[in-house]
């Protein structure tokens, strides 16, 4: 094996994504509450749009997925030429940091943001940059007093996933204003359809007057089409030019572009599960402080639940706990929380399931 054949140094820093379990040993239908998925699904348009694209499988999709560019646009009022859309927006995250990042540049992300954007980062041959957060809360003042000369790209989830904390719209804009124009400014937007908060914006207005700010989108949240892996962003021409330089020609599939399209539109659908969310992830919140857990305050579809850092009621020992029961959970090792769980808003009966749940751990009946 020739030994001058390495990858770029950075590589070999990543630690792969581990996404969240979907089993449990012995148990073979469970609750799995560990990805953060809609426990609606997707809207029976997109189910019926993408049942339409199977007599079209040998046929390449449209490359530069115009149906959904144009839908989008359509909802949201923008020009569909400020869009890319990608293969869940992981992807488009990913095109950001090869498209503007170098070996010895720097890009920031705050401390418990979501994984991929180190990995992002890494893989591009820069250097990422952890900003402090506060409260579990992405903090501006933070994050600026890590950019210098040599910080290209900043990446922000608002919400954040897994605290579901948010910044509202006056700080956004306001790390916007402070960040010199040489830094790029990445808003992943994973979650924003489900925020209800008014001093919320995921970030299409400060796209829309700045060119050094991208927003980044996905359908495999509220729209319930995760398995299809659809993603967007919105970002100036300029941005949008360089990143359709280096994407894959056919990177998303033509059921992709229209069961995405057809779901966009569906607004019905989507109110029914911004209220199916809003109603259980109080009801939830509540249970779960009631009984003596503090849950972070969440904005998304799922919270984030600390337990005693030692003792037999620990979160590792929960996760086992809930897993005996059929119930799969996010653990947080990986985003510095090993604490803490992260556990998705579900149906009525799978909510109703992990607070009993849990709560029976609480009353010390690990083992039972």
């Amino acid at each position: 094996m020739s030994s001058s054949f390495l990858p770029r140094a950075t590589i070999l820093e990543i630690s792969p994504y581990v996404p969240g379990k979907s089993t449990a040993k012995g148990v073979e239908n469970v609750i799995k509450l560990s990805s953060n998925e809609t426990p609606l699904g997707p809207s029976p348009k997109a189910i019926k749009a993408f049942e339409q694209t199977e007599n079209q499988l040998f046929r390449y999709p449209d490359g530069g997925a115009t149906h959904l560019r144009a839908a989008i646009a359509q909802v949201y009022g923008l020009n569909p030429d400020h869009l890319i859309c990608g293969a869940g927006s992981d992807e488009i995250l990913n095109l950001i940091a090869q498209s503007y990042l170098k070996d010895g540049d720097e890009a920031i992300y705050t401390e418990h943001g979501f994984l991929v954007y180190k990995i992002a980062i890494l893989a591009a041959g820069a250097k990422p940059v952890v900003a402090p957060e506060v409260e579990l809360t992405a903090n501006v003042d933070e994050i600026l007093r890590k950019v210098n000369d040599k910080t290209k790209l900043v990446f922000i989830a608002n919400p954040n996933n897994p605290t579901g904390t948010y910044l509202p719209a006056d700080e956004v804009r306001r790390l916007r204003r402070q960040l010199p124009d040489h830094v790029g400014l990445v808003l992943d937007g994973a979650y924003a359809e489900y925020v209800t908060a008014h001093d919320y914006e995921a970030g299409l207005e400060l796209v829309a007057t700045t060119n050094n700010t991208i927003m980044t989108r996905t359908f495999s949240k509220i729209y319930g089409l995760a398995s299809l892996r659809i993603g967007w962003a919105f970002a100036s021409a300029q941005v949008i030019d360089v990143l359709n330089r280096i994407r894959g020609p056919f990177n998303v599939s033509a059921a992709a572009i229209e069961a995405g399209a057809a779901a966009i539109q569906d607004h019905d659908f989507t109110q029914t599960a911004v209220a199916h969310n809003q109603t259980w992830l109080e009801w939830v919140s509540q249970q779960l402080s009631s009984i003596g857990l503090q849950v972070t305050p969440s904005v998304g579809n799922f919270i984030l639940v600390h337990f005693d850092p030692d003792g037999p009621r620990s979160a590792p020992a929960a996760d086992e706990f809930l897993l005996k029961e059929g119930i799969v959970v996010r653990r947080m090792e990986a985003y510095g929380l090993p604490q803490a769980l992260r556990i998705t808003i579900g149906t009525q009966i799978e909510n109703e399931a992990v607070v009993q749940a849990l709560t029976r751990f609480q009353e010390g009946a690990v083992g039972k």
